[in-house]
């Protein structure tokens, strides 16, 4: 297998939010900004370790919620990575935002810290499903954050959540109208999950909640594939739809199963063929690294086969590239079906997977159903 090449992305996480959404597993605290300023020590000392900086072609601040620092620390962490991750020219820098927090300010910050695009967690534009989902800002709000960061100059993606409780199709589809009317760069589609540990299962657990059925969240994101390919936006991963040429760069680094950098609690990084992940405690990770200790909870050296059978599952879900059987075999040093082994050709002949022109797809019946074809690769 060739040698790994230095990361050329780096991510940043900052944990800080008003406050945790129900349906919320991330890495997170709120209610505590007395702790930004550590943070921001912090998360300097944990770069310095690197020593020398590493430049990148693309960076990602995500959350939590980076934008709930004002404008003078979100200056202040925009200058403190670019010392550490000075970007390439052509690069892409990424911020998520809440659209709640978006002013003149913090976009001036944004700008003149280097940022090229800003990532809105929208989640809806409709007010009843906003309150379930325990969001703190309105659809006039969420038109008004796009508006001012495209009149920022900066790129603007939107995420959308489906399938909450109680949401109907034809709710759905007035949500995926409402944010085309807004001309965005890129969106990202999320089905609404129950996730161990968090409000919304346990209050699921108490029948307070009930999850969609499984046909009804099928057909809304059949819907979305739909109206918004017909749009004129390209399918290129099973979440993420891009305007021409406006894919997010960092993320397709994770999906191409190459190298990366990150800081922040919770972080996870991959260098040099390990995978290390931050502890998910601000606290914690911040008296580990005041301590001079090392700030990693969990580090896993990948071997040969596993790191590709990770590229695999991980590069079939871009949809519009798929997996180049060429290009995969040198790069990783397996065949395709050496990986598939005899489940491959009843994945193809089940017309799950498209074999053709070179490249290894999933279909849009295998597109449903993709996180059970996942297993069929991936070793446990």
């Amino acid at each position: 297998m060739p040698a790994l090449s230095p990361p050329r992305a780096a991510y940043i996480h900052v944990p800080f939010c008003r406050h945790r959404c129900g349906y919320c597993n991330f890495t997170l605290i709120a209610g505590r900004d007395d702790l930004i300023d550590a943070y921001l020590d912090g998360l300097g000392r944990e770069m310095a370790a690197l020593e020398t900086p590493r430049p990148v072609d693309t960076i990602f601040l995500g959350g939590g919620t980076p934008t709930h620092l004002d404008a003078p620390r979100l200056a202040e962490l925009l200058a403190l990575v670019r010392r550490w991750f000075p970007p390439s020219p052509g690069y892409e820098f990424s911020l998520e935002a809440n659209p709640a927090d978006i002013d003149a300010a913090r976009l001036a910050a944004a700008v003149a810290g280097g940022v090229t695009r800003v990532s809105l967690g929208v989640q809806s534009f409709d007010l009843a499903k906003l309150k379930v989902l325990e969001r703190d800002h309105t659809a006039a709000i969420a038109r008004q954050a796009a508006e001012q960061v495209r009149v920022a100059g900066l790129a603007v993606s939107l995420d959308l959540i489906f399938a909450a409780p109680g949401e109907t199709l034809a709710g759905w589809r007035s949500d995926l109208d409402q944010a085309l009317a807004l001309e965005p760069d890129h969106l990202s589609l999320y089905g609404l999950t129950f996730e161990r540990g968090t409000a919304y299962w346990s209050r699921r657990a108490k029948g307070e909640l009930v999850s969609q059925d499984e046909e009804i969240e099928r057909s809304m994101y059949l819907e979305a594939i739909d109206r918004l390919t017909a749009a004129g936006y390209e399918h290129y991963e099973t979440s993420n739809f891009a305007r021409p040429g406006r894919r997010c760069r960092h993320n397709e680094t994770y999906w191409a199963a190459h190298g990366y950098y990150a800081a922040g609690p919770g972080a996870a990084r991959y260098v040099a063929g390990v995978r290390e992940t931050n502890h998910r405690s601000t606290t914690t990770w911040l008296n580990r690294i005041l301590a001079g200790q090392p700030p990693v909870a969990e580090s896993e050296q990948l071997g040969p086969e596993d790191r590709a059978r990770e590229a695999l599952v991980l590069g079939l879900r871009r949809i519009a590239d798929g997996v180049d059987r060429r290009a995969f075999a040198a790069e990783f040093g397996y065949d395709i079906d050496q990986l598939g082994g005899d489940e491959l050709p009843k994945l193809i002949a089940g017309r799950l997977l498209d074999d053709s022109h070179g490249r290894l797809r999933l279909t849009r019946e295998g597109l449903l159903i993709s996180d059970w074809i996942w297993s069929k690769f991936l070793r446990v």
